[in-house]
């Protein structure tokens, strides 16, 4: 979660304040891909996670990569976020630049502490999210090692209602 909101607030920002070309051309082309069914990407993140873990140092299938790095992005927190970060007047930014400050800054100082409903919104929801998977952690995980808790009570609620 903690991957996620650190992200999903970077890019927002990026996508909300920061001009540069094509910055509306690559938020329209992220923000299409939230029609597409996220079972749909199951085999192309499968794929990519088993070809890092054999080109990188740190195997990836049954460990902690597997599990936390595919989903440190949201398309809907970085859709949330910068529709929030939009909203903050312009006037906020000018006073901060006359104070010194770049946009890192800015948005530690100013854009944070303004946005604490979205950030608890996109927390709660990305909890929710990662307490509910069942299918990628059973997918990227061989033993019962890494899995997490939700396959676990999966598992007992299937041994319980065997008996």
């Amino acid at each position: 979660m903690v991957g996620e909101i650190t992200f999903s607030v970077l890019a927002a920002y990026a996508f909300a304040r920061i001009k540069f070309p094509g910055r509306d051309l690559i938020f329209t082309i992220m923000l299409s891909t939230i029609m597409i069914p996220a079972m749909v990407f199951i085999i192309p993140n499968f794929l990519t996670v088993t070809w890092l873990g054999r080109i990188g140092p740190i195997p990836w299938i049954n460990n902690w990569p597997a599990l936390t790095i595919p989903f440190m992005g949201s398309i809907f927190s970085i859709f949330l976020l910068k529709q929030f970060f939009s909203q903050i007047p312009d006037e906020l930014f000018d006073a901060a630049q006359m104070d010194g400050a770049g946009h890192l800054r800015f948005l530690w100082k100013v854009v944070l502490p303004l946005s604490k409903a979205p950030l608890m919104v996109i927390l709660v929801l990305s909890f929710i999210g990662t307490w509910n998977s069942l299918a990628w952690p059973l997918l990227v995980t061989n033993t019962p090692d890494w899995r997490p808790i939700s396959v676990g009570l999966m598992n007992f609620v299937n041994e319980a209602g065997q008996e």
